[in-house]
C-alpha cells in the first residue's frame, strides 16, 4: 500500500525541538560548558570504558553512579535516579503524572520542551505567563495551584531562556500550597549557587533536576539525574526506558562526578565573564540585557533577527529567541571563553552601531 494513516493527533501543530546547531567559531547558542573535560579526568574515564563489557546490557539503574550522587547530596540511593540527559527525565515526569483528564502547570516563557511533553502525553497545559521583567507571576501561580486541579508543574530555577532564579520562598509557599508534584529545574544550580536541596525531606511533592550537561562539560554523554522522595522515584522508574543509560556514559559520568571539585575554577571563571559580559551589554546602543544567574545572559535589541544572522555570518552563533511568543526580538549567548565572549561583543557592537 503506498500510503500511511496519520500519526498521533496530538502530533498535528507541534514544532520538532529544533537547537539549530550550525558551524561556527564561537559556539555560543547552547548553554554548554566552552571548556572541555579536563585531559587527565578524560584519561580516567577512558581507562573506565576499557573495562566496560560492551556485549553487556548496563546496570538498568546505574546504581554505583545513584550511591555516589546520594552520597554527596546527603541521601539515600532509593532517593536518587540517573537518566538519558535531563530530557528523559522530563518525559518521564510527563509520562507518570500526565495524560488525558490531567494538567501541567507552565510558566512560559520557559523551556519549550516541557509543554511539548505533556501535549505528547495529551495533558492539557495551562499558561501562567511570566511578568514583563521575566520574574514568576507568584500570586498567580500560588492562586491557579491552589484550585486543586494540577497534576505536575516545572519550575526551572534558573530559567531557561531568561535567565532568573525562582525565589527559594515562592518554591516553599507553592510546595505547601498544593499536592501537585513540582519539579525545580536545577540544570545550572552550579552557577547560582542555589539549590531546594534542603527541602526534600519536608515536601514529599518536590522533586529535583540537574544534569551533567552543564557545569561538568558533558552534553555530549547525555547523563542527568533527580533527586526526590523515595516514592515519586518509583513511579518513575516505572515508566523510563530500560537500560536508558549505557555502560560508557556511565562510566565517564562516575568518573567525573568523583572529580568535580576539579571543575570549580571553570565554573568561577563562567561566573565572573557572565559579570563582565553583562557590564559590556549594558553600553551597546540599543542593547537591553536581563540579569542571569546562570551561564548565559538573555537580552533584546532592535532587529534582533537581523543581528543574529550578522553575528553568525562574523563566527558567533547565538541562540535565535526573536520570533518566539513573550521573547520578540531576544536573542540569547552563552558564556564562553573570554576570546569568544570579545568575538561576540565586538560584532554585536558592530551591528549596533552599523550606519
Amino acid at each position: 500500500m503506498n500510503k500511511v494513516r496519520a500519526s498521533a493527533p496530538q502530533l498535528q501543530g507541534l514544532v520538532p525541538y529544533d537547537p539549530k546547531y550550525l558551524p561556527a567559531e564561537a559556539f555560543l547558542s547552547a548553554n554548554e560548558n566552552p571548556r572541555d573535560v579536563d585531559p587527565e579526568i578524560r584519561k580516567q574515564a577512558m581507562r573506565e570504558v576499557k573495562k566496560a563489557a560492551l556485549n553487556r546490557y548496563p546496570d538498568p539503574l546505574a546504581n554505583e553512579l545513584r550511591d555516589m550522587i546520594a552520597e554527596a547530596n546527603g541521601l539515600e540511593r532509593d532517593q536518587v535516579l540517573v537518566g538519558n540527559g535531563g530530557d528523559e527525565l522530563l518525559f518521564d515526569l510527563a509520562l507518570a503524572w500526565g495524560g488525558p483528564g490531567r494538567t501541567f502547570l507552565n510558566l512560559p516563557p520557559t523551556f519549550s520542551v516541557y509543554a511539548a511533553n505533556a501535549r505528547l502525553t495529551n495533558t492539557t497545559v495551562v499558561d501562567i505567563p511570566r511578568n514583563p521583567d521575566y520574574s514568576i507571576d507568584e500570586e498567580a501561580v500560588l492562586a491557579r495551584a491552589a484550585q486543586g486541579d494540577v497534576d505536575f508543574m516545572v519550575v526551572a530555577s534558573p530559567n531557561n531562556p531568561t535567565g532568573l532564579m525562582a525565589s527559594p520562598v515562592f518554591l516553599e509557599r507553592l510546595l505547601g500550597a498544593t499536592d501537585a508534584l513540582v519539579m525545580v529545574d536545577e540544570a545550572y544550580f552550579e552557577f547560582s549557587r542555589q539549590t531546594m536541596r534542603p527541602q526534600l525531606a519536608a515536601h514529599e511533592n518536590l522533586v529535583i533536576l540537574r544534569t551533567f550537561s552543564k557545569a561538568f562539560s558533558l552534553a555530549g554523554v547525555r547523563v542527568g539525574y533527580i533527586l526526590g522522595n523515595p516514592g515519586v522515584i518509583r513511579e518513575f522508574v516505572k515508566v523510563r526506558q530500560p537500560y536508558s543509560v549505557d555502560v560508557v556514559s556511565q562510566a565517564i559520568a562516575r568518573v567525573v562526578f568523583a572529580n568535580r571539585a576539579k571543575f570549580e575554577p571553570g565554573i568561577e571563571a563562567i561566573i565572573s565573564e557572565r559579570a563582565r559580559m553583562m557590564e559590556a551589554l549594558h553600553k551597546v546602543p540599543g542593547v537591553t540585557p536581563y540579569p542571569s544567574d546562570s551561564n548565559w545572559i538573555f537580552f533584546k535589541i532592535a532587529d534582533a533577527a537581523e543581528a543574529w544572522e550578522y553575528l553568525y555570518a562574523h563566527g558567533v552563533l547565538v541562540r535565535d529567541f526573536s520570533s518566539a511568543p513573550y521573547l520578540e526580538n531576544g536573542l540569547r549567548v552563552t558564556i564562553g571563553t573570554p576570546e569568544q565572549n570579545d568575538l561576540f561583543l565586538r560584532n554585536l557592537r558592530d551591528f549596533a552601531l552599523r550606519p
